[in-house]
């Protein structure tokens, strides 16, 4: 009896432990089931949805599921506490910290109602980031930072379209932005736009502007509609006041129409058109107009400085391999230029250029027509100037190019005809509307070698140029007349001199050119006679040497990239004939082809043998350095005639330094009577320098001004600064123009740049030298 007793004993016990053992194993084998991802029936728009979550069932075709709740389907993620899926409607019912994320979006929302099938959705107490991508550009500043939105209620209307109410939007961090927008009810196009309808926009939550209706850029998109508008000060012109209207009613045109009103002076017009019609072809137009009461006189009518200035350009390539490029500006008069432009580049370019021209190119030979014209002011009060015109012109020309395989001649030529006309109102003269001028000249040219290092090469042109008229005693006089020149080249190459030392891993090689150039022209005998329409016709009789020398200094690194790091050059001319055939007026500034091509500067009033010494010594060590200095120092008078400097500096990380200074001896050499307005010598400095740029994270800073020390006062000043955070900057400048009487005007600019968007406020234009 106790075998039977201790055998009941050991099967209780047994009994025990696996009971025990399945009461522990069974809650593991349930959860392991539970959280297995479990396949859904296939939907209706292609593909499977998966569900995971801690615990799930099914009644019927609708399945429940809780705690750790993971739906995907195709690019699309559902997270939340709670789902119901109706397998039948593939709609799905979100509670409790749910989240969809879907490519670059993410909301986040309390409880949500999700389609499966087309993505649409509706989301309450929700909030939600969506990723932008903005292309760098010079007036954008952009932040990495996503697009965050809060709102009561989100439907999404598809992948890329949501409509929020009570929402507020930013790129600030949401924590606490330091600008957002606040709307009743927008709509957000992905990669288009973000519409805000009867919002406004609050800075540190302070409401600051409303806006009834907006469109903010998303990315790539363009949407029309009224521009943020410009305020803005000036000491001329008061309170200036402007907006514009945006209007892209293509993918490949644009136009922008504005007018600004100037509280002391009047208002201004402008427009801008821009398009791209097809493929390499562009088109581009701009307008700006002034309608001026007049700036106020002393004892005088108000000065009218109104005007207008129209630009077109136009750029195409066409079948056949023909370029068609206009280049066009309107511009009524310099004092409009000096008085009304927003940057002192632009106030004081004295040019407007106009070209036209249809070219092709092909086997060696180019084919242009063109019409041309140019006008250069000389001064505003009074208003002087000359013109220039070649309209229309037919031009035919070739390379050099070899017929005769075993010997060294190549032939070229250059033919043109077109109809020119000149007026200038200093003389004053003018020539009719339209004088025939038209040109031959073929050229011959036989390189020769001579052992290693030493080349020989002469070139013979002959040139045959007929003029419609000529000047007879300052007069147009209508007969025409030939000019036949011969002209003789010979470039005469010397041995270079090299030496290379080798630093470790820093390898320099000093090159020494020497050259010598002969240049003979004989034919234009009585150069007084011929019109002056472009360089060509400042040919002279000439018989000269250039010689000169030319240094190199190479550096290559040890991972074997090259640069040049000190250029310097240094010629000079010798003239057999003083005085260019009798060109030569003594007494005034003379201008000859042969001249300005040794020196921009110039340098003959007098007869003389010898040019003036040119040295031009260039360096850029790196790309953070570019320096040059040119000297022309004048033997005959034993004194330097021309001094320049310019410089690009980047010393220290984002700091840079621009400066151009040019002080120059203007002739005649002490004239008599002098003419008005006239100086001496001219000397001007120009500078920039700073930290940063417009659109650079953080603090941005750049100091600039204008002097002239002939007449010891500065022309212009310039200070801007600027801070730019992770969502948004502000930049204030002031800027001074000081142009005698037609300018004397302190202006105060200001901006606050939205990151990714946009920016509000008129300064618009940064000043550059060069």
């Amino acid at each position: 009896m106790p075998n039977v007793t201790l055998s009941k004993f050991v099967r209780g016990i047994a009994l025990h432990a696996a009971l025990l053992t399945v009461l522990i194993a069974a809650p593991r084998a349930l959860a392991a089931q539970a959280t297995a991802q479990k396949p859904l029936a296939p939907l209706a728009g292609g593909g499977e949805a998966t569900l995971e979550a801690d615990q799930q069932r099914q009644v019927g075709k609708t399945f429940y599921a809780d705690g750790h709740v993971d739906l995907r389907y195709q690019n699309a993620r559902l997270r939340a506490d709670h789902v119901e899926y109706d397998s039948d409607t593939q709609v799905v019912i979100a509670r409790g910290h749910v989240q969809l994320d879907y490519t670059t979006q993410h909301v986040e929302a309390g409880d949500a109602r999700y389609e499966l099938r087309t993505g649409r959705g509706t989301f309450h107490n929700v909030s939600g980031t969506f990723a932008l991508q903005r292309r760098p550009s010079a007036t954008l500043l952009v932040s990495p930072n996503p697009l965050y939105f809060n709102a009561e209620e989100a439907e999404r209307v598809d992948e890329n379209t949501y409509r929020v109410r009570k929402a507020w939007l930013t790129v600030c961090k949401p924590g606490r932005p330091v600008w957002k927008f606040y709307a009743p009810a927008a709509t957000i196009r992905l990669r288009k736009s973000v519409q805000l309808e009867n919002g406004n926009f609050r800075l540190f939550s302070i409401p600051v502007l409303y806006l009834p209706y907006a469109s903010l850029p998303a990315e790539q998109r363009r949407d029309s509609g009224f521009m943020i508008p410009d305020l803005g000060n000036t000491s001329q012109k008061g309170t200036v006041l402007g907006d514009a209207v945006y209007w892209a009613p293509l993918d490949w045109m644009d136009v922008t129409l504005g007018a600004s009103d100037f509280s002391k002076r009047g208002w201004s017009q402008k427009g801008d058109l821009r398009m791209k019609p097809w493929e390499n072809a562009q088109f581009e137009s701009s307008y700006f107009g002034v309608i001026d009461r007049g700036l106020k006189q002393v004892d005088a009518p108000p000065l009218k400085q109104g005007g207008h200035e129209a630009k077109l350009l136009f750029t195409a390539l066409l079948p056949g391999g023909w370029r068609a490029v206009a280049d066009l500006d309107q511009l009524t008069s310099m004092t409009f230029r000096l008085a009304w432009s927003d940057t002192f580049k632009e106030a004081v370019n004295s040019e407007v250029r106009n070209t036209a021209f249809l070219t092709n190119n092909f086997d060696g030979f180019s084919l242009n027509f063109a019409a041309l014209s140019y006008r250069n002011f000389l001064s505003a009060t009074p208003q002087t100037s000359i013109l220039l015109r070649t309209a229309p012109e037919v031009r035919f020309g070739s390379v050099d190019q070899n017929f005769f395989s075993r010997l060294p001649l190549y032939f070229s030529f250059d033919t043109f005809s077109g109809a020119e006309h000149r007026d200038e109102n200093i003389t004053p003269f003018e020539t009719p509307g339209y004088v025939e001028r038209s040109e031959f000249a073929p050229t011959v040219t036989m390189p020769l070698h001579f052992g290693e290092g030493f080349d020989v090469t002469p070139s013979f042109t002959f040139r045959s140029t007929y003029y419609g008229g000529q000047l007879r005693n300052g007069s147009f006089f209508d007969e025409g007349l030939f000019r036949d020149t011969e002209e003789l080249s010979v470039d005469i190459r010397l041995p270079t001199i090299e030496r290379v030392w080798d630093n470790g891993d820093t390898k320099w090689k000093h090159v020494i050119e020497p050259d010598i150039v002969y240049r003979y022209v004989n034919g234009v005998n009585d150069f007084g006679r011929f019109l002056r329409f472009d360089d060509d016709d400042t040919l002279t009789d000439t018989n000269e040497i250039q010689y000169g020398v030319t240094q190199r200094l190479y550096r290559r690194d040890a991972s074997g990239d090259t640069e040049e790091f000190i250029t310097w050059s240094i010629a000079q001319k010798v003239f057999f004939d003083p005085t260019f055939g009798g060109a030569l007026v003594p007494g005034q500034r003379n201008v000859f082809q042969t001249l300005d091509a040794l020196t921009p500067f110039a340098f003959a009033d007098v007869p003389r043998r010898f040019s003036p010494i040119v040295s031009d010594l260039g360096i850029e060590p790196g790309k953070r350095y570019d320096t040059q200095f040119i000297v022309n120092y004048d033997p005959q008078r034993g004194r330097l005639t021309a001094i320049g400097v310019l410089m690009k500096l980047k010393p220290y990380k984002e700091s840079f330094l621009t400066l151009a200074d040019f002080s120059t001896l203007n002739l005649p050499v002490n004239p008599s009577p002098p003419p008005l307005n006239f100086q001496q010598r001219s000397n001007q400095v120009r500078t920039l320098f700073g930290y940063g740029d417009q659109n650079r994270p953080g603090w941005n800073i750049a100091l600039g001004a204008s002097y002239d020390f002939t007449q010891g006062a500065f022309q212009n000043q310039i200070v801007e600064a600027s801070y730019n955070g992770s969502c948004c900057g502000i930049g204030f400048e002031y800027r001074r123009f000081s142009f005698g009487t037609i300018r004397n005007e302190n202006q105060y600019s200001v901006v606050f740049r939205i990151a990714n968007l946009g920016s509000a406020g008129n300064l618009r234009k940064q000043e550059k030298i060069f």
